[in-house]
Formats: structure tokens, C-alpha cells, sequence
């Protein structure tokens, strides 16, 4: 399904803000027009004459006037030496004499005498008696005012309610709204998980057909919990139910509860489940909810705000009617993190487990994200299938990703085997780094450190095959030898264990033999660090321990802790597993010392070829390895 689109406010706000300015230069410069009018015409104020004095000019041949205007019972006089008004009289009512005189003295002339008349006499010009500009500058020196005053209060206020109304839009909750209208997910999108599916298949029939189970007194589930690793498809399949069920679906993930003011959360689980009771039937799902429904302690105080929010879903999922048609969906991949109270039948009454993919559903997820690509036949879909045990959903999307982004780069038109195989191994160790430049020695040093640990994992009954071993620095690691599973496995045992970790110390044993005890070098920093961590994890998780054999101790998150090694188990118990782990470690070097004195030619023939290639596939290591063998002091007994 498709997320509903909604318009943007934003479009909105933008326009009103565009406009608002428009209007607010436009009043700003009407204002300073108008300020300056007045400016100008306050500056050139006529100076008031008395009529008479006019009249006298005017009858005077000497006089200096040029031009009368009447306007009405004003007039302007705009003398000889200038050429605007210079004075202004007013009429003695009609003011007739005074222009009929005017006019008198040269209307009995004609031709040359009438112009020479005119130049002497003042010529008289009636205009309307409206002053339009001086109205319109009068309303804008007082309305201009008025307005920009207006303008800002109203400004002020709708500041004021946007503060208002983002307050309010805290309480709001923030998911995201799939459609029945918009595309729908299905369950026969959705590749592998077929368990996880039957689970799920019941939440549907229940939405479509809710009569059916009500009359047998059965009840909806208010919450379903899916738990598994990140990338095993949770979220789509919680979108698939909705998409089945033809039914709203509401997502939200458990950090957008949480805010920086106290009670938001609360109020955000509130309208979330408004709006899901109000579209019901519908399904409410909530990813990462561990964000906020973790274990509630002492040490949080009844007025944390995660505390609140974990309280008001408990609350809500408590008030659901048996008939209000709205499910909860959350998923998590931290289950031991989540409150009890969460977990108890009537709020997640179902706990589906969305598990990494097996073999046969891992080809089927490749062949959904290949399916729309251009594929090469020599492309092998099955053999990837095989080789990307423990991979999640995601992991797969992503190898089928860079496939296309190898194949583009190289200017193929179809994906290749060579590009499904780039893009499987940048996935799962990192990049090429072939711009690193190593000198002989340590070129030297590689090759060997390699070939230990293929000879290891070779010769021991119980390790995985050798899959490819190469000297190319990928990732972090200066080069890799790959292990991998013939078949998946659910469990692994005590042998299985310890050769894993034999071989993980080939490297340095290698490196020991060729080079001397003293030429030590960091190459095997992350083997050591991966015997170290599965040691102990014999140790204190599985109770494959000699002295502690089936003895696990408990998990940090307990809460237990003892004073003085500050972990759950005493301090005498914390030195026997030191010596556990040592044991351990100590057995692996001695095994992969024994197995590479025995197989030292073959050491050295391994070394050189990966100096002279730089990578070997199984097929040429196969050869390369014929006669190794496995002294009996290597074997365990």
C-alpha cells in the first residue's frame, strides 16, 4: 500500500507570506509617496496676495503677471520671471469685472495687435474646481496610517495562534495513514515466513468475517507482537494483514511518541487510537515500540515521560471495546526489553515470530527483487540462495541492489554471475580495496595468515567448507578466507564450536611458524577478538565449559548484580570462566598448530598461489589442498 498523499500546507503558507509582503511594500511606498507629495507641496506654498493688489498688476502695463487660473473662488497668478504659481489671491464673490476687464483688453483686436495683446495682458485659464490629487494625497496621509497599524495588529495575532495552534499539534499523533484506496501489500508479496503468515491469516479472517468467531464466543486479538531480527520483513508484514483485510492501516514508530515536554506522548497515543476507533475496522501498527515500552524500574519515578506514554497504551488497549474492530500491530526486535504488563494476555494476546529466512524462502525473496531486473542465464539464483545463510529479507534486497549498481558500473546490459557475486560479498564483508597498496612483506604476511586459517578449517571434521580465500583488502580486514554452511542449521555443537574457533586462530599460528614468535603483527586483531567473544559465550550462555559444564549464568539486564565483580555471578565464579575461555583458546592454538606443522608444504603451496593470484575459488583450493591431512593429536576426543 501506498501512503495517501496529502497536500502541502506549506504551498499555502508560502503564497499568503508572498502576498502579505506584496501588500506591505505596496502600503510602504503609497506612504512614503504621499510623504513626500506633502513634503514638496509643503515647501512650495503660495504665498496669499490681496485681490486688489492683483487686480492692479493686472491693469498696470507694466505689470509682471503671466497667467491667471481659476479654480472656483481661487486664483493662482504665475508672474513673468517664473514659470509656476508663485502667488494666490481669492475672488470677491463672482468676480466678474475683474476677468470681463481682463478679457476686455484685447478682445477688439485681431491679428498682430492680438498677439502683441496677450503677450502684455495676463491670459486667463479656467480649471475644474476639485483638487482630486490633493484628495487622494489627504485620504492616504490619514488612511495609510490606520491601515499599517491594522496590518501589524493583525500580524501579532496570527503569530499568536500559530504559536497557539502548534501547541496544539504537540498532542497530535504523528502516523502515517495507508489507505484502502491506495495500493495494497498481500500476503503473496510478502516471500518466506510461511509460519508467520498462518499466524497472521487468523487476524485477517477475524476483520473480514467477525461474526464468525463472535458466535462462538470467541474474541478479536487487541495486539499482535511480531519479534525478530532487523530486516526479516516485520513492518510488511504487518501492512500485508491491512492489505488482506482491505482495512486502514496507521503506522507509527515508538520514538514519535516521545517529545520534550511532559504528557505529549500520552497525548499522542490518545488521538492515535481516536482516529483508529473512528476508520474502525482498522489496525493500529507500531514499529520499534521497545523506544517506549521498555521495562519500567524504580530508579524511573511515576513522571517519565516514556513512563506515561507506556501507561496510556496500556490504558487504551485495556478500553478497547470487544466490538471496536481496531488491532494493534507492534513489532520489535528486543523483546526482553518490554514491560510485562505489555506482554500479558488482553493487550498482545499473540506473539508471532518473524524469523530469518531459510534456504528455500531466501530463493524465493531473490526471486521477487530479481524478478523486474535483466538477469543473465548464467545467473544462479539457487547457488546464492545457499550461500547467504543467516542473511535477513533486507540483506537479500540489498545484495540484488548492488547487482544492478555492479552491472550498470561495468556497462553490462544484463546482471551477470560476476556482478551477483561483487555485490554479494560487498554486502557481506565490505568494498574491494584495491587502492590500498601493501608492500611484499606484508603481502607476504597475508598470503600465509589466509592459507592458515584454509588449512585449519580444511583439514577439521566439523568446520564448514572452504569457500574462497583471497589476499584483496575488503572492508577492514586485510584479506578473507570464507567458511560456508553446506546446508542451514538450527543448532551447533560443542565440536562444531571448537573447530570455529581452531581455525580462527590459523592465522596467527601461521604467521608464528613462517615468520618467528617475535615477528607478531595486528592481522589477527579480529580473530582474537572473535575467539574471545565465542569462548565466553560457551561459557556463560551455552554451559560448555569443563569445570562449569550446563551452568549458564544470567544475562545482565537482570538487574542482579553482586558488588564485587559487578556482574551476575560472584567473583570466584567470574575467575573459573576466565579460566574456561583461557582453556578454550589455548586448545584451539594447540590444534592449529598441530594441524599446520602437519600440512606445512601444503602451507606453503597455498601462500604462493594466493601471491601469485591474489583470490582462489573452492574448485581451484579443492586441488590445491588434495593430501592434507588431519594428525590424531588435532582430534578431540
Amino acid at each position: 500500500m501506498a501512503q495517501q498523499s496529502v497536500k502541502n500546507p506549506n504551498n499555502k503558507k508560502s503564497k499568503s507570506n508572498t502576498v502579505r509582503s506584496f501588500v506591505f511594500f505596496f502600503l510602504l511606498f503609497l506612504l512614503c509617496s504621499a510623504l513626500l507629495s506633502s513634503f514638496i507641496s509643503g515647501n512650495g506654498k503660495l504665498e496669499e496676495v490681496p485681490l486688489s493688489d492683483v487686480i492692479a498688476r493686472a491693469n498696470d502695463e507694466n505689470g509682471n503677471i503671466k497667467k491667471i487660473v481659476v479654480k472656483g473662488n481661487n486664483l493662482e497668478i504665475t508672474l513673468r520671471d517664473k514659470d509656476y504659481p508663485t502667488q494666490t489671491s481669492r475672488k470677491d464673490g463672482s468676480g466678474t469685472l475683474f476677468e470681463q476687464g481682463l478679457i476686455n483688453k484685447c478682445s477688439d483686436y485681431t491679428g498682430d495687435l492680438l498677439t502683441k495683446c496677450q503677450e502684455k495682458y495676463p491670459s486667463i485659464e479656467y480649471v475644474d474646481d476639485i483638487d482630486v490629487l490633493g484628495i487622494v494625497l489627504d485620504v492616504l496621509l490619514i488612511g495609510i496610517p490606520i491601515i499599517i497599524v491594522v496590518y501589524f495588529i493583525r500580524r501579532m495575532m496570527n503569530q499568536a495562534q500559530n504559536i497557539n495552534n502548534q501547541n496544539i499539534g504537540f498532542g497530535k499523533a504523528k502516523a502515517r495513514l495507508y489507505g484502502p484506496d491506495k495500493k495494497r501489500v498481500l500476503f503473496s508479496d510478502v516471500a518466506g515466513n510461511e509460519s508467520a503468515k498462518q499466524d497472521l491469516a487468523e487476524i485477517v479472517d477475524f476483520l473480514k468475517h467477525p461474526k464468525k468467531y463472535e458466535t462462538l464466543g470467541a474474541k478479536i486479538p487487541r495486539g499482535v507482537l511480531l519479534a525478530g531480527d532487523p530486516g526479516t520483513g516485520k513492518t510488511l508484514m504487518a501492512r500485508a494483514v491491512a492489505g488482506e483485510a482491505n482495512v486502514p492501516f496507521f503506522s507509527i514508530s515508538g520514538s514519535e511518541f516521545a517529545e520534550m515536554f511532559v504528557g505529549v506522548g500520552a497525548s499522542r497515543v490518545r488521538d492515535l487510537f481516536s482516529k483508529a476507533k473512528k476508520n474502525a475496522p482498522s489496525i493500529i501498527f507500531i514499529d520499534e515500540i521497545d523506544a517506549v515500552a521498555h521495562k519500567r524500574d524504580a530508579r524511573g519515578g511515576a513522571g517519565r515521560e516514556d513512563e506515561q506514554t507506556l501507561n496510556q497504551i496500556l490504558v487504551e488497549m485495556d478500553g478497547f471495546d470487544n466490538d471496536s474492530g481496531v488491532i494493534v500491530i507492534a513489532a520489535t526486535n528486543r523483546v526482553d526489553m518490554l514491560d510485562k504488563a505489555l506482554l500479558r494476555p488482553g493487550r498482545f494476546d499473540r506473539h508471532v515470530n518473524v524469523t530469518l529466512p531459510e534456504r528455500k524462502d531466501r530463493l524465493e525473496i531473490l526471486n521477487v527483487h530479481f524478478k523486474n531486473k535483466p538477469v543473465d542465464k548464467s545467473v544462479n539464483l539457487d547457488a546464492l540462495a545457499a550461500k547467504t545463510a543467516g542473511s535477513s529479507g533486507a540483506d537479500l534486497a540489498n545484495i540484488a541492489n548492488e547487482a544492478a549498481i555492479t552491472a550498470a558500473r561495468e556497462g553490462h546490459k544484463e546482471i551477470t554471475n560476476d556482478d551477483v557475486t561483487e555485490a554479494f560479498e560487498r554486502v557481506a564483508i565490505g568494498p574491494e580495496r584495491k587502492s590500498k597498496v601493501m608492500n611484499d612483506h606484508e603481502r607476504e604476511i597475508t598470503a600465509f595468515h589466509e592459507a592458515g586459517h584454509a588449512i585449519v578449517g580444511h583439514v577439521l571434521p566439523d568446520s564448514d567448507p572452504v569457500h574462497k580465500v583471497t589476499i584483496i583488502p575488503r572492508g577492514r580486514t586485510g584479506g578473507v578466507t570464507w567458511f560456508l554452511p553446506e546446508e542451514d542449521r538450527s543448532y551447533k555443537n560443542i565440536f562444531e564450536l571448537k573447530d570455529i574457533l581452531a581455525r580462527a586462530m590459523g592465522g596467527r599460528i601461521a604467521e608464528k611458524l613462517v615468520f618467528g614468535v617475535d615477528d607478531i603483527t595486528t592481522g589477527a586483531s579480529s580473530d582474537l577478538k572473535h575467539v574471545a567473544e565465542l569462548s565466553k559465550e560457551m561459557v556463560v550462555e551455552e554451559g560448555m565449559g569443563s569445570k562449569l559444564r550446563n551452568l549458564v549464568f544470567p544475562s545482565e539486564d537482570t538487574g542482579y548484580y553482586t558488588i564485587t565483580t559487578g556482574k551476575p555471578y560472584s567473583e570466584k565464579t567470574a575467575e573459573l570462566i576466565d579460566e574456561e575461555v583461557k582453556k578454550l583458546t589455548e586448545e584451539a592454538s594447540n590444534r592449529a598448530e598441530l594441524v599446520l606443522k602437519a600440512n606445512k608444504t601444503a602451507l606453503e603451496k597455498l601462500a604462493k598461489a594466493l601471491l601469485e593470484h591474489e583470490t582462489l575459488e573452492e574448485k581451484e583450493l579443492v586441488d590445491l589442498l588434495k593430501g592434507t591431512t588431519l594428525p590424531p593429536s588435532a582430534k578431540l576426543h
